[in-house]
């Protein structure tokens, strides 16, 4: 006589870390898939570091005849170049991987909602770190930016605005169902900035209800870091807090953008 022993097994689901869970390890592996899928994109590559550079020696040359307009305003847009185009190609790469299902199938592995956007801002900060050395170094020992300042705080500036861009365009992506409205977010976030940030005129000078919207715009903060830059040799206790507003606004941005991101476009 025989006896068959059926044996059940048991399954043991592993809870689903939570999206304000940030895991270290995590994070470094999404940074790397997206640098390894930005390789095979040399469009992408090339918008992000190369645009720049090139807006930069072209306002150069615009201004030629009045080199003292290039150095009055060059330090500036050394800021704000870099923050739209990171804020363009990270809200259309993060939205195309939402409507391709590949953020889908990410989340439906143990990867938390921290862990993708903190791989994101790893993968597309290491970009940003690339484009404003590139944009910095043209501008001050190609071009001839006159700066009184340190360079290194110039490129301290560039550098988190490139991240305050790309943490900007990972909390738009969420609010967006396709490439055409995500590029469509641009006049509503980056131009209002541009608009206030004291690049065409001085704050001060503006009016006081729009004065006091500037006061809460992070560019307005990127912009006079640069010009603190442009005026005293040291650093100063304005450019320092100017520099943690951006990066703090950088931070919360993440944060936001952690809470909002969604499995895949309604």
């Amino acid at each position: 006589m025989t006896t068959t022993t059926t044996t059940t097994a048991t399954t043991t689901r592993i809870p689903h870390p939570t999206g304000s869970t940030l895991t270290y390890s995590r994070a470094t592996a999404t940074a790397t898939r997206v640098l390894r899928q930005l390789r095979h994109d040399p469009r992408t590559i090339a918008l992000m570091i190369l645009v720049p550079c090139v807006m930069l020696f072209l306002l150069r040359y615009v201004f030629d005849g009045s080199p003292r307009t290039f150095d009055s305003i060059g330090a500036s847009l050394l800021g704000i170049f870099p923050l739209i185009t990171m804020f363009l190609v990270t809200s259309i790469a993060t939205l195309r991987e939402r409507t391709s299902g590949t953020l889908e199938r990410l989340l439906a592995m143990p990867l938390g909602k921290a862990d993708l956007i903190a791989g994101y801002a790893l993968a597309f900060g290491t970009l940003a770190i690339v484009q404003s050395a590139l944009a910095t170094g043209l501008a001050v020992w190609f071009l001839g930016l006159d700066v009184t300042g340190s360079p290194w705080l110039l490129l301290l500036v560039a550098l988190l605005d490139a991240l305050l861009g790309t943490a900007l365009g990972l909390f738009v992506s969420a609010f967006a169902a396709s490439e055409f409205q995500a590029v469509q977010f641009m006049p509503a976030v980056i131009f209002p900035q541009l608009l206030l940030c004291g690049l065409f005129t001085p704050r001060s000078a503006m009016h006081p209800v729009l004065e006091a919207i500037s006061d809460v715009l992070p560019m307005s903060y990127a912009v006079d870091g640069m010009n603190e830059v442009l005026r005293h040799t040291d650093m100063t206790a304005t450019f320092l807090r100017d520099a943690l507003v951006v990066a703090g606004c950088a931070l919360l941005v993440l944060a936001l953008g952690a809470a909002t991101l969604r499995r895949r476009t309604a």
